[in-house]
């Protein structure tokens, strides 16, 4: 290589880092959601159901992560009021995480305490990091322009994704070797060191860069406005866990091993996430949101055809296909769904108006989570899926044509 092109390639690479620098804090604090929430909710299902828990109880732990769909019960407090010192979002990202680190360090001493203490220390932490991630969702609203939101939401789901490698993939692989209070303190580290990059944004000089608020004829249609949106996410959120969410248990009950399962979910899915949405971001700003749910939609159907014919077979090999095709497909269709929310949460209050969209959407969708395994033990892997089909080519087509009729009123909005 000439020196003249090595020049070349240190600018080329020099100016992809300028360009990537301010999504870092954004990047940093959505590792510590992934690995938080992975570490603490992502195993026990699998490890209970290897252990011979029936489905009906495994689907009860979903309540661990209750807390994320209930976040819209205190968002208001995070849109009226003010902590000292640091600025308004900042201020409770800070807050938030702070209360995790802490939480997950009382944590580490609760090896051997009551399941209802831990469990309550769970959703208390859980409760924190969705905290978190609603002010964090706000701070993009109100501080990052609109064609630079996929961008962000690509950082938010690749950063969510090596997460769950490091909560999932490693924490609880390693489990045996590092024991529960070390596993504990390595997650608590882990959310106090990446809360720093935060702690430098400018806020203050940054708000307003998110546009002017969406304007509403008055609150009447903003409820109305809200409530529609709400009802399409929640039935895209219950349809995608009803037709992807149980797959791994499905591959148990088929005979793969539980190594193998938890290598799939702990560090493939993570994988494909985060490399699906580094490429899902530049292909959101490049074509458009409805257009990739649409294709992402089309593969997860494919995907669960295939695993109904593989359950109806007692085939794990394709079983297995089936579910990393799941992954991918599912993965492509991430990053324009939370770019939508950030257009719809766009107006005076955006914590609340995420919260309301993501939260109580998550909200609507738990009683399906929760009563997704035990549907499936009743009727069998290959009706369940079958049936979950339809309810998902429904939501993915209502989803995709109200992102379409979403009004374009600013660059990089809805296309």
């Amino acid at each position: 290589m000439s020196g003249s092109a090595a020049i070349r390639l240190g600018e080329r690479a020099g100016a992809a880092l300028t360009g990537l620098r301010p999504l870092a804090p954004f990047f940093c604090l959505y590792v510590t959601f992934g690995a938080t929430i992975g570490f603490l909710a992502g195993g026990a299902p699998l490890i209970l159901r290897a252990r011979g828990m029936v489905l009906a109880e495994v689907g009860l732990l979903q309540l661990i992560n209750l807390p994320v769909g209930l976040t819209f019960l205190w968002a208001a407090a995070l849109d009226r009021l003010r902590l000292p010192v640091l600025p308004h979002r900042v201020g409770w990202i800070a807050a938030a995480q702070g209360l995790t680190v802490a939480l997950l360090c009382v944590l580490s001493f609760g090896e051997h305490w009551p399941l209802p203490a831990l469990l309550a220390l769970a959703i208390g932490a859980c409760a924190c990091v969705a905290t978190m991630d609603i002010a964090l969702e706000a701070l993009v609203v109100e501080t990052v322009p609109a064609e630079r939101r996929a961008f962000v939401a690509s950082a938010k789901l690749c950063g969510a994704s090596l997460g769950g490698i490091l909560g999932v993939g490693v924490l609880v692989g390693s489990y045996d070797v590092l024991g529960w209070r070390l596993a504990v303190l390595a997650c608590a580290g882990l959310d106090a060191l990446c809360l720093l990059p935060i702690l430098a944004y400018p806020e203050r000089r940054l708000r307003g860069a998110g546009g002017a608020p969406e304007r509403w004829s008055g609150s009447f249609a903003r409820l109305r406005a809200l409530v529609s949106r709400i009802l399409v996410l929640g039935a895209y959120f219950a349809a995608a866990y009803l037709l992807s969410g149980p797959n791994t248990l499905a591959l148990l009950d088929l005979g793969v091993p539980l190594g193998q399962v938890g290598f799939l979910t702990g560090s493939v899915l993570p994988g494909v996430n985060l490399v699906m949405a580094l490429v899902a971001g530049a292909l959101a700003a490049r074509f458009g949101t409805a257009l990739l749910i649409v294709l992402g939609g089309i593969g997860v159907l494919a995907s669960g055809g295939l695993m109904a014919a593989a359950c109806a077979a007692g085939a794990p090999a394709p079983a297995i296909v089936a579910t990393v095709m799941n992954f991918v497909c599912g993965g492509l269709i991430g990053v324009p769904v939370f770019n939508m929310i950030y257009r719809w949460a766009q107006g005076p209050r955006p914590a609340t108006d995420y919260a309301l969209l993501f939260g109580a959407a998550f909200f609507a969708a738990m009683p399906l989570r929760v009563a997704a395994p035990a549907l499936a033990g009743w009727a069998g892997w290959p009706a369940y899926f079958l049936a979950a089909m339809p309810l998902y080519a429904a939501a993915i087509a209502w989803l995709a044509l109200a992102v379409s009729r979403t009004r374009r009123t600013v660059p990089g909005g809805a296309r």
